[in-house]
């Protein structure tokens, strides 16, 4: 145990001194993160032997997605998203459907030994992009704000909204949703998921900046304490929402967006310590997926895994995007460069550890699916964010001066 907190530890204190430097290079990030835990584990020098369950590796990955949410929602440029809200909208309401559904033809296509309901929970849970993994391209200036507040957006709700429809195929699976009621039971959890994460986001976001704002007028918040208000905030929203039945992850975007709105004059102060925690979260979730996830399960890989993993990155993700963008002022360029950065990973690493527990008799094909899409989306989209966000902001200065 100690050799482990030892290893962890000093790659967070010398990555923590050179982040600035490598953050300007193609290898940064989850990716670094994530090669760590590989080299490091079992399957590279065994010097880190991370023993951690599923339930473990889930709470893991849900507290550090419910804290970049709520981080990266606060720090959302509203104004500019008033203007550019149609991105998200028709991304969330046509163009995540349309992924689903062109996920489950190629799985149809390629999986013969799976139900066509286990080939319907691949393609849900490789639906959702990821917030922290798609941090660099909506942190980086040089992305047009559009985008950058589109593709916020989107990440920080599409896993809210692809809960409920993974739980009514997960239902459907097991046989455990009675025949007939499959609209009810849509409706139902749609309803729980999306409708109390918004209400515990809105209330308790409302509540504790109220409360935030009383006691910092009255000199009550120290310096030492003012650091822990927003991330315990984050994971209250997160686990209420949870408690209640409804989606945690809803619950820290719509509550961040709401923090962000209210305390504009204290956000960038009381955010550090969250964002630091978020960072440091994610740093310790990707060593785990290198070292307990990637190592252990590297040699299941079949052909038909690693196919439809390049597809579901790819096609899947891109020709959705880029049809639902249509209209929407945006060059082909910036539909693609959209359409590419739709990375995996929190999200789809709880979505895996929830239809793992249920023990489907596809189960290793679907959790061989979603780790490899996983480390081929850290690798692809970690390597790549930097310089085609130079190549788009080239071109878009040619554009303008021409």
């Amino acid at each position: 145990m100690y050799g482990n907190l030892a290893i962890l530890a000093a790659f967070v204190f010398i990555y923590s001194l050179v982040s600035g430097g490598l953050e300007k290079t193609p290898f940064n990030g989850a990716v670094v993160f994530a090669a760590f835990g590989l080299v490091l584990g079992p399957l590279g020098l065994g010097l880190l032997s991370l023993e951690v369950d599923a339930e473990g590796l889930s709470l893991l990955a849900e507290l550090t997605l419910a804290m970049v949410l709520f981080t990266d929602a606060s720090n959302a440029n509203l104004r500019e998203l008033k203007h550019s809200f149609h991105i998200p909208k028709k991304l969330l309401l046509i163009g995540l459907p349309l992924t689903i559904l062109l996920g489950f033809v190629g799985g149809f296509l390629i999986f013969d030994g799976l139900a066509l309901f286990e080939i319907a929970l691949i393609a849900t849970m490789l639906a959702p992009t990821d917030a922290a993994l798609g941090k660099a391209v909506v942190t980086n200036e040089g992305v047009p704000s559009n985008i950058r507040e589109g593709l916020n957006v989107e990440s920080g709700l599409n896993d809210g909204i692809c809960v409920p429809i993974l739980f009514i195929f997960l239902a459907l699976a097991t046989s455990t949703g009675a025949e007939g009621s499959t609209t009810i039971l849509a409706l139902r959890l749609v309803t729980e998921a999306i409708g109390i994460g918004v209400v515990v986001g809105v209330g308790l976001t409302f509540l504790g900046v109220r409360m935030l704002k009383q006691f910092v007028d009255k000199g009550w918040v120290t310096e030492t304490w003012r650091q822990l208000p927003v991330p315990a905030l984050a994971v209250t929203c997160f686990a209420v929402a949870q408690w209640l039945g409804g989606s945690g992850f809803i619950a820290c975007f719509v509550g961040g967006m709401l923090f962000g709105g209210l305390a504009k004059q204290h956000k960038h102060d009381l955010l550090l310590a969250a964002e630091g925690t978020g960072d440091t979260l994610a740093l310790i979730t990707w060593v785990v997926f290198g070292a307990a996830v990637v190592g252990q399960s590297i040699g299941a890989f079949s052909w038909q895994v690693v196919l439809y993993s390049i597809l579901s990155l790819t096609i899947v993700r891109m020709l959705p995007v880029f049809l639902v963008l249509k209209g929407m002022n945006l060059t082909a360029d910036e539909k693609l460069f959209m359409g590419w950065f739709g990375p995996r990973g929190l999200a789809s690493i709880v979505f895996a550890v929830i239809v793992l527990n249920e023990h489907l008799p596809g189960g290793e094909t679907i959790s061989m699916t979603v780790v490899c899409t996983i480390l081929l989306s850290v690798i692809g989209h970690g390597l790549s964010a930097n310089p085609l966000v130079a190549a788009l902001g080239a071109r878009l200065r040619n554009s303008a001066s021409s």
